[in-house]
């Protein structure tokens, strides 16, 4: 939004801006917020920046804690949630005493893999499309102690409402929600008015809809974006779409699987790699119109793909939803508009300027940060190693899968199934993420402690249907 302090000065001036929000992001993914009054917005700020505690959210140990955050100008937005006046920015996260830049910053990670990607000589910049699905209920409670594990989620338009009046008789069936119409699409002045607050922010929207699961699911598509504008993007349009529907007594997630039996949600991400404006990813002649560049960037990314789900699907509610039978990929193979394979080229992205490829797998528990810097380091991988997809028996395979006999369907390479399942992937092949020193060893291993832990905890209680399946043996 601004290029320089003078420019962010004189727009909080002239639009009376009473607040200045400074927004980061921890390692998992989450934002977190500073808040000062305007009169703290100051060439001062710009230099010493503003404190915090890095080890409360995932930084540093305790005994080394103190950090400093300062806005990355380029960032701002004015957020329409607050009372008054308030400019938003996105952080740069520094070391307290040497007011170098943190290495373990997610945001920071980011501009590491773009970096690199200049580095290698391969492209100047490569672009990346998620796709936003989530659910909006109209109510959410849940508890979990000693003697008690329950969650309970509501929907006007599920089709176990269709007794409730509030529903106005306008339900939609489970897996019929794709594109539904009003008044059975409850949701569609929520999703606009999304998409207002996005565009006025500059973010641009392609599109939004209903989603096909019955009981609130909705997608949001974005134009494809460089890699560090993608990933702020992505945490932009999360707080956008949770606050809007808050202020609309309504709540959204962004869990891959809240509902047992209907379709999940993903964040499938589109890419493509340039060179010069170029894109490297289109030969009219290739098979989806896909080079041969874009297929060893194809083939590092299955090669890699059980290491990168680490990162791309990091919950263990994640693998929830890749089961079979929910368009779900949960088998490492390339195809063209097959909707069940890992990666996905689009059969109308045939195009010099739109040829590019999905990686599916991914949901959105992941940091967008790591997510997209891990994708990309495989397919670098890919490119130099140039690990062809079809030798490495990674398709194409233009046949539903789910058709093969269970034979035929265990020669394709299996991709994770579980979180410990992805975990050990990462500790098995690492070293593509440690090129250009844009992850580290300590940080992957942080990461996996972290979410094994996660694992065990998740483990040790006993579940609701274990009680209902064995309570009476």
């Amino acid at each position: 939004m601004f290029e320089t302090f003078e420019e962010a000065a004189a727009f909080t001036a002239t639009h009376a801006i009473e607040m200045i929000d400074l927004k980061f992001s921890d390692l998992w993914g989450r934002w977190h917020h500073v808040t000062l009054p305007a009169s703290q917005f100051t060439p001062k700020l710009m230099e010493n920046g503003v404190g915090f505690d890095g080890s409360s959210v995932g930084f540093k140990a305790v005994s080394s804690g103190d950090m400093v955050l300062v806005p990355d100008l380029r960032t701002g937005f004015l957020d329409p949630f607050w009372d008054m006046p308030t400019l938003s920015f996105i952080c740069v996260t520094l070391e307290a005493d040497t007011r170098e830049i943190f290495p373990y910053d997610p945001r920071n990670i980011a501009q590491r893999a773009e970096k690199y990607l200049q580095q290698t000589g391969i492209a100047d910049a490569s672009f990346w499309g998620p796709e936003f699905e989530f659910y909006v209920f109209n109510g959410v409670s849940y508890e979990n102690g000693m003697n008690v594990a329950s969650y309970r989620v509501d929907s006007a338009e599920a089709d176990w409402n269709t007794q409730d009046m509030k529903s106005g008789g306008y339900t939609i069936p489970r897996h019929g929600g794709y594109h539904a119409i009003p008044p059975q699409d409850h949701l569609f002045n929520l999703r606009a008015r999304i998409s207002l607050y996005l565009e006025e922010m500059g973010v641009e929207v392609k599109y939004h809809h209903h989603e096909v699961g019955g009981p609130g699911q909705c997608e949001i598509e974005i134009p494809l974006l460089p890699l560090l504008k993608a990933a702020d993007a992505t945490l932009l349009i999360k707080y956008i779409t949770r606050m809007t529907a808050f202020e609309m007594d309504l709540t959204a997630t962004f869990m891959p699987k809240p509902l047992y039996g209907e379709a999940g949600s993903g964040m499938h991400y589109h890419q493509h790699i340039w060179k010069e404006g170029r894109n490297l990813c289109y030969a009219a002649e290739g098979y989806g119109c896909m080079s041969e560049i874009a297929r060893y960037y194809i083939g590092g990314l299955l090669q890699h793909g059980g290491a990168v789900m680490a990162f791309t699907n990091p919950s263990t509610n994640s693998y929830r939803r890749l089961i079979p039978g929910y368009e779900a990929p949960i088998s490492a193979f390339y195809s063209l508009a097959n909707r069940s394979a890992a990666i996905r080229i689009p059969k109308y992205a045939n195009r010099p300027e739109t040829a590019r490829f999905e990686f599916r797998p991914p949901d959105a528990t992941a940091n967008p940060y790591l997510a997209m810097s891990a994708q990309l380091l495989a397919g670098i991988d890919g490119i130099r190693n140039q690990l062809d997809p079809t030798e490495l028996g990674f398709g194409p395979v233009d046949d539903d899968i789910f058709t093969w006999s269970e034979k035929q369907r265990a020669q394709i390479k299996a991709l994770p199934t579980s979180l410990p399942g992805a975990m050990d992937a990462l500790e098995a092949d690492s070293d593509f993420l440690l090129a250009g020193d844009v992850f580290s060893e300590d940080l992957i291993s942080r990461w996996i402690e972290q979410k094994r832990s996660e694992d065990r905890q998740v483990r040790d209680r006993p579940h609701p249907y274990e009680i209902e399946l064995y309570y009476d043996l």
